[in-house]
């Protein structure tokens, strides 16, 4: 596998970057290689990516999920082609470091073909940067879900004090 690791500092609350981040189905806004997400369920989301006349669709698990501090994935096939994680670090009150870290196998004739770690590389590079355009721009995200997933199962979050603009279930 490729590894792949990209950091951007956002300047937002890491409780806003992160409530942001697990807004699955925003991703197409900010990263147009993203073409759709769905929830299928509280831990298994369903992407379609694409870059040019290539595309793929995809299921993804998510493996653990602890608020403001991480989200893991792996893709879910016999052999996982795709794991990743993002941390969310505080780095002060309005201030926040997104480190995204994924594990690339090729798959396929493309993958044998071509390196799919210097694409997708620059890929999330360029997106990270468009997340924190959006996220800056916004000032604040646009719901949230403040469970937590360990060893793939749910647990639910702690009452949060009420935000009437910020809708609690489903992700995404």
């Amino acid at each position: 596998m490729n590894v792949i690791e990209e950091s951007v500092e956002i300047a937002v609350p890491v409780r806003t970057a992160y409530d942001q981040w697990t807004q699955f189905k925003s991703f197409p806004r900010f990263m147009p290689a993203v073409k759709r997400v769905d929830q299928v369920n509280p831990t298994m989301t369903r992407w379609k990516v694409g870059v040019g006349p290539l595309s793929q669709e995809f299921l993804a698990e998510i493996v653990e999920q602890v608020p403001d501090k991480l989200v893991a994935w792996r893709s879910v096939e016999r052999e996982p082609w795709l794991r990743g994680e993002v941390e969310f670090r505080s780095e002060g009150p309005d201030r926040t470091v997104l480190t995204v870290r994924m594990e690339v196998r090729p798959r396929g004739l493309m993958g044998r073909l071509m390196d799919p770690s210097k694409l997708a590389r620059r890929l999330v590079r360029t997106e990270l940067g468009h997340f924190k355009e959006i996220i800056e721009g916004l000032g604040d995200a646009s719901g949230a879900w403040r469970g937590s997933v360990r060893n793939g199962r749910v647990h639910p979050s702690e009452p949060d004090p009420p935000r009437s603009h910020v809708p609690k279930w489903p992700v995404g």
